[in-house]
């Protein structure tokens, strides 16, 4: 165990100008231990930088992902894991064994055979949303006519959420992610706007089945009515905001290595340097565990920085450069362990077509401004661009 006080780090929100992952991450691995730094309320939280600890993190039983544990480190009232009584059936603020019969109900759903099976459509829908941007001129804003539309479609069809409400969708989710440019009461009252939208869509769904997921659920019973909000909810947000955010990193990417283009393996390659969801895992220790040598008592919170695993130079040769090629495919971008993320089959899929069918179809795709001139996201826990201008 290290004697060595922790370093006291500022808490890692992004900052204006600053590249991602932030620099200091690599001196925090440095570091004997962990790193320490405080909640925007003051509580302390413990920073986990190395890919190894980061996956022990993930693993161990005796640190929690329930919010209901004295000293859960949720960012603030609002951004975070919401209890059960809250939003129940919010399952990745559960633990094993209660954790796994909402996974056990959803696998099925995800499988590598049954995203196989989903394709055709995704590849229609990236195909439809194409037509529209050349049929609309030749330029466009790549987030709000690709990135985001295609997830949001997919998974909106997948759940049987009508086309229409999408951008309902969209607009409370950026609210519920944005750290700064939101509010607390903001936060919460797009909550329960999702709130009461999904418990009419399953009211619906339960009278009416349709060949979508929601009617598959009901049918087998194995989510209870009254947490089947929580679970859609969950899956709504995850199935959009996350892989648009990939989506659009990754054809800037591109675009700056072209010679990349057309090469399969680069959707792992951008889960792992974009690594989105890098402040998403939140956790607290329910006993007194060691990390790295540093003792972590039972109520302090934990927060494993994923963009930081994801470029440790212990677990990937050359971290900071984009090579799809490398041969290092152990990334935590989503996530690791029972919490791992469900769809991440589909987020693959739609990476994968996106980009294919994109280059493929607008070979002249350029940046419309410099790369320093884009707008990043500077003010929620998934990094991401608010616009992404081209032409063609």
């Amino acid at each position: 165990m290290t004697s060595a006080e922790p370093r006291v780090v500022d808490f890692p929100l992004r900052k204006p100008g600053e590249a991602f992952p932030p620099p200091h991450y690599e001196e925090y691995r440095k570091e004997p231990g962990l790193v320490l730094s405080y909640l925007p309320d003051g509580r302390k939280v413990w920073l986990v930088t190395r890919h190894q600890d980061v996956r022990a993190v993930l693993t161990d039983r005796r640190i929690s992902s329930n919010p209901d544990h004295p000293g859960f480190p949720n960012i603030t009232a609002t951004m975070g894991v919401p209890k059960q009584e809250q939003i129940p059936g919010w399952f990745v603020g559960l633990d094993s064994p209660e954790h796994d019969r909402f996974r056990r109900a959803l696998i099925p759903e995800f499988t590598v055979r049954r995203v196989r099976e989903l394709r055709p459509a995704v590849e229609q829908t990236v195909d439809r949303c194409i037509d529209a941007m050349l049929a609309a001129g030749d330029s466009a804003d790549l987030v709000a006519d690709f990135a985001l539309p295609v997830p949001s479609l997919v998974i909106s069809a997948l759940l049987g959420v009508p086309p229409v409400d999408r951008d309902f969708f969209e607009s409370r989710t950026r609210t519920l992610v944005a750290i700064r440019s939101s509010t607390d009461q903001q936060r919460d009252t797009v909550t329960r706007e999702l709130m009461r939208y999904i418990n009419r869509l399953v009211e619906i769904k339960a009278k009416w089945p349709g060949e979508d997921l929601i009617s598959r659920l009901l049918a087998t019973g194995s989510i209870d009515p009254r947490e089947m909000s929580g679970v859609l909810m969950l899956l709504l947000i995850a199935g959009h905001e996350t892989t648009a955010n990939n989506i659009a990193l990754g054809v800037v990417t591109l675009l700056q290595n072209p010679e990349w283009i057309g090469d399969d393996r680069v959707v792992e390659e951008t889960l792992r340097f974009h690594s989105v969801a890098d402040l998403v895992s939140l956790r607290v220790a329910i006993e007194d565990v060691e990390i790295s040598g540093q003792l972590v008592k039972a109520g302090e919170g934990i927060i494993p920085l994923v963009a930081a695993a994801n470029h440790d130079t212990e677990a990937f040769g050359c971290p900071y450069t984009f090579d799809p090629a490398r041969t290092e495919r152990h990334h935590v971008a989503f996530g690791y362990g029972v919490h791992q993320c469900l769809g991440q089959n589909l987020v693959r899929i739609e990476m994968e077509i996106a980009y294919r069918r994109l280059f493929e179809r607008i070979p002249t795709l350029r940046l419309a401004v410099p790369v320093a001139e884009l707008p990043f996201k500077y003010d929620g826990v998934l990094c991401g661009l608010h616009a992404l201008p081209v032409s063609w």
